[in-house]
């Protein structure tokens, strides 16, 4: 089967298709920009299904980062997958960006620590342990702070892999014998890995395809704000 992959939750566009019969990436193609990703998401998708000589009624099921990351840029990839996913009657899935991050990084036997800049000094974060084929979450997805992070990978003692955009700030901040870094090719966000992790998982009509932020989105903030000043007065 087919699965084309999309990434829009960061600054890098991304897609990617995979073959998951030969285990063979197709194509794939990758876009760091300060362009609004509904620009150059699309033409990048059209453009690796021809390069690749396949067609788009080839595809058979789509993947995409449905969160955390960018509000903006979740929102036109998983808007992008519905369209497609309704207009070739497939079905689709969402990939947690965490979940992607530790794919891209599936050959690397043991912990992988993916970091992803949130608000303040808040970072995304999920453990996982790679045993070179698959990757389980050893946390639950959340939203912690450096701090708290850094000290519960202390208290663990084990050697960990960091990637995502956080990494790098992460690693400097906190540096420690106990960690690495992942390389610049792995380190970030890309379809790639959500075409891996979506490999396994239960695609869904694109009507239950949802998004999903980890932490509410600003105009939901301002409006308890709102409401809890208008129930104190």
């Amino acid at each position: 089967m087919l699965i084309l992959g999309i990434d829009t939750s960061g600054k890098t566009a991304s897609a990617a298709l995979f073959d998951t019969e030969t285990e063979v990436f197709l194509a794939q193609s990758a876009l760091y920009t300060q362009k609004t990703h509904s620009q150059v998401i699309m033409p990048m998708v059209k453009d690796i299904i021809a390069q690749s000589g396949k067609a788009m009624a080839d595809i058979g099921t789509v993947a995409v980062a449905n969160g955390p990351g960018s509000y903006t840029g979740l929102r036109i990839g998983v808007a992008a997958v519905k369209a497609l996913a309704f207009g070739l009657d497939i079905k689709c899935c969402g990939v947690s960006t965490l979940l992607g991050l530790a794919c891209n990084n599936i050959a690397h036997k043991g912990d992988i620590c993916a970091v992803m800049n949130a608000r303040g000094d808040l970072v995304y974060n999920c453990l996982y342990r790679s045993d070179g084929y698959a990757v389980e979450p050893l946390t639950e997805e959340r939203l912690i702070s450096r701090d708290e992070l850094a000290q519960e990978l202390a208290m663990n003692g084990r050697e960990v892999l960091l990637c995502g955009d956080g990494a790098g700030d992460f690693f400097t901040a906190y540096s420690s014998p106990m960690f690495t870094i992942a390389p610049p090719y792995a380190r970030l966000q890309n379809a790639a890995g959500i075409c891996l992790a979506g490999a396994s998982l239960k695609a869904v009509t694109p009507d239950e395809l949802e998004v999903s932020y980890l932490q509410k989105v600003k105009a939901e903030k301002d409006l308890e704000l709102r409401t809890q000043n208008v129930v104190s007065d």
